[in-house]
């Protein structure tokens, strides 16, 4: 059976773009004519949201294999928001596509495991086991060590999941902590690497790749590069593109063959319809249309550039 990479690879190949749609929603994104719909109260702002998600999945689900939900814009509308974020989740594997949560979860022992088991496992309900949130992959923090990523690499080996390790961030202050200089003098971020490797051995699929990756940001190419050097059998999910300033040749620095990354977008996907290159094009009621059509630029530049 196919682990969890080969089966994003697969999904990557046939659609042949390498880039996961993030879907951070905010209620001052929302187009217009979503806000007339809906009144301004948290559960009519999460059905809006909601309606807002799956339009833009409708429009994409054929085109970009992947979507990665931030979680923190579904909790800050609490229960509402939480039940946003699983419909959400729902619909776009209903419609095919691999879901991220993007949680960056780090804890030790039974509330690692708890976290683990709430989006990649299973949780006991009564007499039975069931799966809350199925979601394909998640990404985790791993600063608390091996304790803390165990518990989601024993869920990724029984459930066949997968989980993203943040290694290089694309934020402008993450250098504060991931490029000190250990004695030894590798960065905090290339022991890191180091570990990830160490971690990811045993669920290596057919691509080479480990259900085991890393989270490595786009803005930062050099370090991509020598990332790209170190880990050579983990994937890689890239954030930074368009809106944080990554730019789709230094993105190709993580890639070897067409493969090894797939590249976030989020801002610059869910509000196309009100970007320069897109305004004049469409309305506000064509936001998911224009959507689509950056998507696509997206998925051709980035091909232009790692083939």
């Amino acid at each position: 059976m196919k682990n969890a990479i080969d089966i994003l690879i697969d999904k990557i190949k046939e659609k042949d773009n390498p880039t996961v749609m993030g879907l951070d929603p905010r209620y001052e994104m929302l187009p217009e004519c979503i806000k007339k719909k809906y009144g301004t109260d948290v559960k009519s702002v999460c059905e809006g949201i909601l309606e807002y998600n799956k339009a833009l999945i409708d429009n994409t689900y054929d085109i970009v294999p992947a979507v990665k939900p931030q979680l923190a814009f579904y909790e800050m509308f609490g229960i509402e928001g939480m039940k946003c974020f699983k419909e959400t989740c729902k619909y776009a594997k209903e419609k095919g596509m691999i879901v991220i949560a993007d949680m960056k979860r780090g804890d030790i022992g039974t509330t690692a495991a708890g976290y683990s088991s709430a989006y990649l496992g299973e949780t006991l309900v009564g007499e039975k086991l069931e799966s809350f949130y199925d979601i394909d992959w998640v990404t985790i923090n791993p600063y608390l060590g091996i304790d803390g990523v165990k518990p989601f690499i024993e869920d990724c080996r029984k459930y066949n999941k997968g989980i993203f390790i943040l290694v290089k961030t694309s934020n402008k202050s993450s250098g504060e902590l991931q490029d000190l200089k250990l004695e030894d003098g590798k960065t905090v971020y290339e022991k890191v690497a180091e570990l990830v490797n160490t971690w990811g051995e045993e669920l290596v699929g057919e691509y080479g790749y480990s259900s085991v990756a890393s989270v490595v940001g786009a803005t930062y190419p050099i370090q991509l590069k020598n990332l790209r050097e170190i880990m050579p059998k983990s994937y890689f999910l890239i954030p930074g593109y368009g809106a944080q300033g990554g730019k789709a040749e230094d993105i190709a620095l993580g890639f070897k063959d067409g493969l090894g990354g797939i590249v976030n977008a989020s801002r610059s996907l869910m509000c196309a319809y009100k970007s320069d290159r897109w305004k004049d094009t469409y309305s506000d009621e064509e936001y998911a249309k224009a959507t689509r059509a950056e998507a696509i630029r997206m998925r051709d530049e980035l091909n232009s550039v790692i083939k």
